[in-house]
């Protein structure tokens, strides 16, 4: 029997609220309520373009209109939509593939619909967030990831990498392989849910440490789009797409740390962003900082078409 085909679209929505990388979630009742990304189906017939319906449910979906907007990636694992979606029209036989696009948003507007939440991602992967040190999840989870590996050499090596253990260096980027490992362990709540098994009985401290699942394979999306993010950081200046017109250099710095999960030292940082003569001062200073009055500066975004144009660099801030 040939199963049908349907195109899926899933958006990872990233703003910055409060100090703290959110991202929009809906809870859905076509899934059971269960957290997820925005997501819908494109209608050849009723969609001129993949962007355009992206656009389109989004709002539907959250009452949020997307700005910055680019193409993340494919996903068409065969299984991948397990368990299935309702994608609207889409069978129980139908082969998912997804389209999963990135947005950032300069502020997390409150979108006052019921299902639509923006949600932190460190609470989503509690283990990449290491802006004050070694995060309180993550000797529950080398815990878990060590009783997996057992003695196997291979296994523990791939744990070490990945996540740092026994002083190897921490990879920002690798937010995807981290959590496939996880899946791959049976850690991940998802695994034991794609499987069709009951979810194996944890402590809660482990439940907490693993992070909150999402529907189908929606935090491999997320994953994804972390990591790009994180890379993407070091090589245009995406950042400033989360920034408001004006702001302070500490806010853009918190920005960035708050993306890239990792603390970066403030002089060295200051001095990249004067090398790369992507902002420029104001002459105003701005009265709301709670201390002492800290100038405001903007994006020099005339020059993206000026010439060749890199990101930021990340000076880590050393214990």
């Amino acid at each position: 029997m040939t199963s049908s085909l349907v195109i899926g679209l899933s958006a990872v929505v990233v703003a910055i609220k409060e100090g703290e990388a959110v991202v929009l979630t809906v809870r859905q009742k076509a899934v059971g309520g269960d957290l997820g990304l925005p997501f819908g189906p494109f209608d050849p017939d009723g969609h001129r373009t993949f962007e355009l319906a992206l656009r389109a449910f989004v709002t539907e979906q959250t009452r949020f209109d997307l700005g910055y907007v680019e193409q993340l990636y494919t996903f068409g694992d065969k299984g991948r939509d397990a368990p299935l979606a309702d994608l609207g029209g889409g069978s129980t036989a139908a082969r998912v593939i997804s389209v999963g696009y990135l947005a950032l948003a300069p502020a997390a507007v409150d979108t006052h619909f019921a299902g639509s939440e923006w949600r932190p991602w460190s609470r989503i992967f509690p283990w990449e967030d290491w802006r004050a040190g070694r995060p309180a999840a993550f000797d529950t989870v080398e815990a878990a990831l060590r009783a997996w590996a057992g003695n196997d050499a291979q296994k523990l090596a791939r744990a070490r990498l990945l996540f740092a253990l026994d002083g190897a260096p921490w990879n920002e980027e690798r937010v995807l392989e981290r959590y496939e490992l996880l899946y791959e362990a049976g850690l991940a709540p998802e695994a034991a849910r794609d499987r069709g098994e009951a979810a194996p009985a944890r402590a809660e401290a482990l439940m907490a440490a693993l992070g909150e699942p999402m529907i189908s394979d929606h935090r491999r999306i997320l994953a994804t789009a972390l990591g790009r993010l994180r890379g993407k950081l070091k090589y245009r200046p995406v950042v400033f797409e989360l920034m408001p017109d004006a702001f302070t250099l500490s806010a853009l710095q918190r920005t960035v740390e708050a993306i890239a999960g990792v603390p970066l030292h403030k002089q060295n940082f200051r001095r990249a962003l004067e090398r790369a003569e992507l902002v420029e001062g104001l002459g105003r200073l701005d009265a709301e900082t709670g201390g002492r009055p800290a100038e405001l500066f903007r994006f020099r975004r005339e020059i993206l078409g000026a010439r060749p144009v890199s990101g930021l660099s990340l000076p880590l801030l050393r214990d």
